[in-house]
């Protein structure tokens, strides 16, 4: 059974759509902890961190039963946007959101998702998970991005929907019809790539 170590909306859709059985559980990783530059290590590492956080307080949560013995994934995920170097997370206001759009239009960036798999076994009577093994890769997809009119990045930025969003633009949203092609991984650009998924829970 799979479990979803995020508050993602865009992931949990992305496995409702692919009718991925799981359940998703937020992680209380603390991201400010993390202080690695490298944006793909630290993609990855953040990914870990959310994963592993989730199976070291597993039995602290109520799961039902079918959970409560057997094999057990814990998926962690995390997206950083990429643009010439400069890592670009969720905007922290309307002004910064506007002048990071006013950069990226016309021009590319990419999309880094971490990826980490917890496999292992949750006994409810011990109360113990056992780790047999972990998964680790970072994602990349190049975006393009449309070359757009100042006062289409307004009307973009005042529905909020960049505040929210890794990069500041959601694939899956508004945002979507400002995005000229991606090469890589599609899902990717969403949070999660469901070809790695797929792949690796397979084994």
């Amino acid at each position: 059974m799979l479990i979803l170590a995020s508050a993602s909306h865009s992931r949990k859709k992305l496995l409702e759509n692919c009718q991925i059985e799981f359940i998703q559980i937020s992680s209380d990783f603390d991201e400010n902890t993390i202080q690695e530059q490298n944006i793909l290590k630290l993609a990855l590492e953040l990914s870990f961190q959310k994963a592993n956080s989730l199976s070291k307080n597993i039995q602290k949560i109520s799961l039902l039963e079918k959970f409560n013995y057997g094999p057990l994934e814990i998926l962690g995920c995390d997206s950083i946007f990429e643009f010439k170097g400069e890592a670009y997370g969720k905007p922290s206001n309307k002004k910064e959101a506007f002048i990071r759009w006013e950069k990226m239009s016309g021009d590319f960036g990419f999309l880094h998702t971490g990826h980490t798999l917890i496999i292992g076994n949750f006994d409810s009577t011990s109360k113990v998970f056992k780790t047999t093994e972990i998964i680790k890769k970072t994602v990349t997809s190049r975006v393009y991005f449309s070359k757009l009119e100042d006062w289409e990045i307004k009307s973009y930025v005042d529905t909020n929907e960049p505040l929210y969003c890794a990069g500041g633009f959601a694939l899956e949203g508004i945002g979507g019809k400002y995005i000229e092609k991606i090469e890589g991984c599609f899902s990717n650009v969403m949070g999660l790539s469901l070809p790695w998924l797929r792949k690796n829970l397979h084994k």
